[in-house]
């Protein structure tokens, strides 16, 4: 098993930096940074989407998602709880009559 390679932020933004200004190719660029093509690709969608908030470090995703992540699992939770509060009252009112 391979450990998994990290770069730093300011890799990152050179390599996405120089895919736009080299007039390179991907593939070539990847090859002299020693990357995969497909992960320059998705540096370059990241600072895109999150602009300076991109790549955070210690693998942790921005914290928008973190919020957003949190209150799907609210949800899920109170969507679960209301279910099953359903179906008790179903069983109950089924019984009395």
């Amino acid at each position: 098993m391979r450990k998994r390679r990290s770069y730093t932020k300011a890799f990152k933004a050179e390599a996405v930096r120089l895919l736009g200004q080299s007039g390179k190719p991907a593939a070539e660029l990847a090859r002299e940074l020693g990357i995969r093509r497909n992960q320059l690709y998705k540096w370059c969608e990241q600072i895109t989407a999150h602009g300076e908030q991109a790549f955070p470090g210690s693998g942790r995703p921005p914290e928008p998602s973190n919020e957003a992540a949190r209150l799907r699992r609210d949800l899920a939770r109170v969507t679960e709880e209301r279910d099953i509060l359903k179906k008790a009252v179903a069983f109950f009112t089924k019984g009395s009559a």
